[in-house]
């Protein structure tokens, strides 16, 4: 079970990365049944992220896979994948597995989709500390 103390310290992770970077980000931790727990809007983060981070947490944690695995189909020639339901085809979303079980995910939203996924890994990384 992913509890509110592990959100919360996945999310601090996460935004030292970004402020770090001097990126603005939202950042989204899902349970595993892609419900939301937690959700961080940075100062200066656009409004719209907000949806983004979430959704890319739901897809990582529904499909058991980071949320690049489908912006890489899509790139790779399979648009298709983008008519999937639940799906945002975009990096930035982190399954997350304790004890080899997914309990949950995180979303990041704000930046370039390839910065999203490295402040994500970063919150992701932090389940384990």
């Amino acid at each position: 079970m992913l509890t509110l103390e592990d959100a919360r310290r996945m999310t601090l992770a996460a935004q030292r990365t970004a402020a770090e970077n001097k990126w603005n980000v939202v950042i989204a931790i899902v349970d595993d049944g892609g419900y939301l727990i937690s959700l961080e809007r940075m100062d200066g983060t656009q409004k719209g992220s907000v949806r983004v981070a979430e959704q890319k947490a739901r897809t990582a944690i529904l499909y058991k896979r980071p949320s690049k695995a489908f912006e890489d189909m899509v790139l790779q020639g399979r648009p298709v994948m983008m008519t999937m339901p639940d799906v945002i085809c975009l990096e930035g979303g982190v399954p997350l597995i304790r004890d080899g079980v997914y309990v949950g995910a995180v979303g990041v939203s704000g930046v370039k989709s390839v910065e999203d996924g490295i402040v994500a890994a970063a919150g992701a990384a932090a389940l384990g500390a």
